[in-house]
C-alpha cells in the first residue's frame, strides 16, 4: 500500500501504458514507488485490453493508482492521450511498463526542467538489463540514417559522429545535450508545452508518435534534451513481443509492419511524398540486394535469408498500400 500524495504546483503525473505485461508492470510500479519517495506524483496506468489480468492486478495491488481499463487496444498514442487529458501535474512522465526507474531519476528530471524553462521535453538515459547503454539521444530520421543502420555501419562504428550521426556517435552520454528527439521509454514533458502544441497524433497507433511530438515541439520554439543523470533499466519490446501473430525487426523489439506504417505516416506528414519514397526505397532496395546476393552466392543459411528478405519486401509494399503512401492511418486496432 502506498501513501496518497497531496497535489502541489510541482506535482508529476506518471503515465504508463500497459498491454499484456502484468508481472513486468508490477515490477515497474514497485521500482517507481521505491525509487521516487518524496516526489509529489499521481500515477496513471492505461491498460489496452490486456488478456493477462494486468488491470485487475493494478486495481488490487495498487488501489491508489488511477487505472484506465480500455475494452480494446487503442494503441500507444491514443492511450497516453487518455491520461494526458486527466493529468493535473505540472510535468508528465511517460514510462514504459518494461522500464524500471533508478533512484533519484525523477528528482533529477524535475531539477533539470525547473532550471531549463526553454525545455519542452527531455529523455533520460536508457540502460539494458546487461548494463549496456541503449540509444537515448537521437537526430531526426532520414533515408541516409536508415541506410547506415541497415548496412550495419552505424552499429560497427558506434563512436563515429559520421557513420553513427543518427544516434550522436561519440557522445559519452555524461552531460545534458540538446537533441532532436528522445524515445518515449522514459520522457518528461512540460504540461504547458503539451497544452500549447497538442498531445500525441493518434494516427500513429504505435511508433514515431514521440518523434512527431518532438518535431512539433521544436517547430513551436521549444527545446528537446537528453538528461544524463536520470536513468531507467529497460527490458525492451515487452508489450510488442506479446503479439505472436506479427513479424519483428532484427532486435525483436518492434512489430515490423506497425513500424513501417508509422514511418510512412511520419514522413508524409512532415516531409512529403518524396521522403516516403526515399525511405521505403532504401529499405526495399537493401533487402532486394540481400535476396540477390543469397541467390547468387547460396552459402550457409542462404535460403532462410532469402525468405526473410522476401518477407520484409512484401511488408514494405503492403504497408505502403495500407497507408496509401503515408496519407492514411489504417483503422485501429492495428
Amino acid at each position: 500500500m502506498h501513501k496518497p500524495i497531496t497535489p502541489d504546483k510541482t506535482m508529476v503525473s506518471v503515465v504508463i501504458v500497459s498491454y499484456n505485461t502484468r508481472e513486468i508492470l508490477r515490477n515497474c510500479l514497485d521500482a517507481l514507488f521505491e525509487n521516487s519517495k518524496g516526489v509529489h506524483m499521481e500515477v496513471f496506468v492505461v491498460d489496452n485490453d490486456s488478456a493477462d489480468d494486468s488491470a485487475a492486478m493494478v486495481q488490487h495491488d495498487f488501489p491508489l493508482i488511477r487505472l484506465i481499463a480500455n475494452d480494446k487496444n487503442l494503441g500507444f498514442a491514443a492511450a497516453n492521450n487518455q491520461a494526458f487529458a486527466l493529468a493535473s501535474g505540472r510535468y508528465i512522465i511517460l514510462l514504459n511498463p518494461d522500464a524500471y526507474i533508478r533512484p533519484a531519476s525523477i528528482e533529477h528530471c524535475l531539477t533539470f526542467m525547473e532550471q531549463t524553462p526553454q525545455c519542452g521535453l527531455a529523455g533520460g538515459k536508457i540502460i539494458s538489463p546487461e548494463g549496456r547503454l541503449e540509444p537515448s539521444a537521437r537526430r531526426f530520421p532520414s533515408a541516409l540514417s536508415k541506410l547506415l543502420t541497415l548496412s550495419g555501419l552505424s552499429g560497427k562504428f558506434p563512436a563515429s559522429p559520421i557513420l553513427n550521426h543518427y544516434e550522436f556517435g561519440g557522445f559519452a552520454h555524461d552531460h545534458p545535450l540538446e537533441v532532436d528527439w528522445v524515445p518515449g521509454t522514459f520522457t518528461i514533458i512540460r504540461k504547458a508545452m503539451l497544452d500549447a502544441i497538442g498531445a500525441f497524433d493518434e494516427r500513429f497507433y504505435i511508433y514515431y508518435e514521440e518523434t512527431d511530438l518532438c518535431l512539433r515541439a521544436k517547430k513551436a520554439g521549444w527545446k528537446v534534451f537528453f538528461i544524463h543523470d536520470a536513468e531507467v533499466m529497460h527490458i525492451g519490446g515487452a508489450c510488442s513481443k506479446t503479439r505472436k501473430d506479427k513479424t519483428f525487426d532484427n532486435k525483436a523489439s518492434q512489430v515490423l509492419t506497425f513500424r513501417m506504417r508509422s514511418e510512412w505516416l511520419y514522413y508524409h506528414k512532415n516531409r512529403g511524398i518524396i521522403a516516403v519514397i526515399s525511405s521505403a526505397g532504401v529499405e526495399l532496395l537493401w533487402h532486394a540486394a540481400r535476396y540477390t546476393k543469397n541467390l547468387l552466392l547460396p552459402f550457409g543459411n542462404a535460403e532462410k535469408k532469402r525468405s526473410a528478405a522476401t518477407s520484409v519486401m512484401s511488408q514494405i509494399v503492403q504497408s505502403l498500400k495500407e497507408t496509401k503512401f503515408g496519407t492514411l492511418s489504417p483503422p485501429s486496432p492495428w
